[in-house]
């Protein structure tokens, strides 16, 4: 068995997919990793392999001869140098979605991709998650008909403390959370139709976090953290994400906090989708309306439902699929639903078999495509924006 060598680039925060990855009884090893906190760094070393090559310069890491693979895991705005550096190397690239920042970027790595001697494949997750995965299966079995509607709620409970707390707060940092958290679901939606987005329009705004805070204020200190529902002072771990420190509600917020946006697929197919980072609870909702019937997943019992269409009204599921029974309680605390290993493994599979990968590229720069055209349309009065078909640059008149 080949022994295959990798090295992440941000190795703390996503970074820590290491742990599915190094394995020398499997013949893979992490054999190196690049981060700008050389701390960060140390603590790779301690606790993934003490014989670890590390650096602060990523592209000392992408120019060892004895790697096969680099991930990308650092801030969404460093993917597009980092992968296409890695590409040109003839390495294969494992990258964190969302895969860009624009789309001008990602069509430039798509274009390296494309003479790149190794493969690159975009960490949608979401794909390896029973329920995705289930109800994929449900609409590929012809059950539910010609899929003509989907509806998508994503309630981001805690949602400061993901993602206002730290740098996604600012747009220069993330461009959108439709796509740092939004592609998750667009791509979902990808997968599970066959469909590609081609239109977007969007409402949204800032309309809970920011405010008159200073930028510098940090939750531990603040007079308010033992009122403040928004408090990070029980949650913060600064060994993992020591950037989620600061207030939710300071001046420099500058990234919309909720999102209602209409997407048309390819088909006809319309798919509203909803995102609010300040719901108290978190789960995901999805909804699949066919020809022939409708299929609604539940987080919250871990449930999917599905309806068949016929004579009369239809108020009971005519099936209830229990997902507990799809996933051992084990499983489940391996990283989103046991997804990340399952991914994680299916990346090492596409190098050992010479594969295509199993999350491609296009995936990953439609989903950003769709994020921005929103994000677009909700800057500018919520007006129609069409998306440019994958590997075409998009014009200068347009600022993704």
């Amino acid at each position: 068995m080949k022994k295959i060598s990798l090295g992440i680039i941000g190795v703390n925060g996503r970074g820590r997919l290491w742990r599915f990855w190094h394995k020398p009884e499997n013949g893979v090893v992490v054999a190196g990793g690049a981060d700008i906190s050389m701390d960060n760094l140390q603590k790779f070393k301690e606790r993934c392999n003490p014989e670890a090559f590390i650096t602060t310069d990523y592209r000392e890491l992408v120019e060892r001869d004895d790697l096969d693979a680099i991930v990308v895991a650092t801030p969404d705005r460093f993917h597009a140098e980092q992968v296409i550096v890695a590409l040109e190397a003839g390495k294969h690239v494992y990258c964190e979605k969302p895969l860009a920042t624009s789309i001008e970027d990602c069509d430039r790595i798509l274009s390296c991709a494309e003479t790149s001697k190794g493969k690159l494949m975009v960490g949608f997750n979401m794909r390896y998650m029973p329920f995705v995965r289930k109800m994929k299966e449900i609409v590929d079995s012809g059950r539910i008909g010609q899929i003509k509607a989907v509806w998508v709620r994503h309630f981001v409970g805690m949602g400061s403390i993901y993602y206002f707390h730290g740098w996604h707060g600012k747009r220069e940092n993330a461009a959108s959370l439709l796509l740092q958290k939004g592609s998750h679901d667009i791509d979902a939606v990808h997968y599970i139709t066959g469909q590609y987005s081609v239109k977007a329009a969007a409402f949204g705004g800032r309309d809970f976090f920011g405010g008159n805070k200073a930028n510098d204020l940090e939750c531990a200190v603040c007079e308010q953290r033992d009122s403040c529902t928004d408090s990070i002072v029980d949650h913060l771990d600064l060994d993992r994400k020591p950037e989620r420190k600061y207030c939710a509600f300071r001046q420099e917020i500058d990234m919309p906090d909720n999102y209602i946006c209409m997407f048309e697929l390819g088909n006809g197919i319309k798919f509203s989708y909803n995102e609010c980072h300040f719901t108290p609870d978190y789960h995901r909702n999805y909804t699949f309306i066919g020809t022939k019937g409708r299929l609604e997943n539940s987080e919250i019992d871990n449930t999917i439902r599905i309806w068949d269409r016929k004579i009369g009204r239809n108020d009971q599921p005519d099936e209830i699929i229990d997902m507990k029974q799809n996933i051992s309680p084990e499983e489940l605390e391996l990283g989103h639903g046991g997804a990340d290993p399952l991914i994680c493994d299916d990346f090492i599979k596409m190098i050992r078999e010479n594969s295509e990968p199993p999350v491609p590229a296009l995936a990953g720069r439609m989903a950003v495509a769709a994020g921005l055209c929103a994000q677009h349309s909700l800057d500018n009065g919520s007006i129609p924006v069409e998306l440019p078909p994958g590997n075409r640059i998009i014009c200068d008149s347009m600022i993704f």
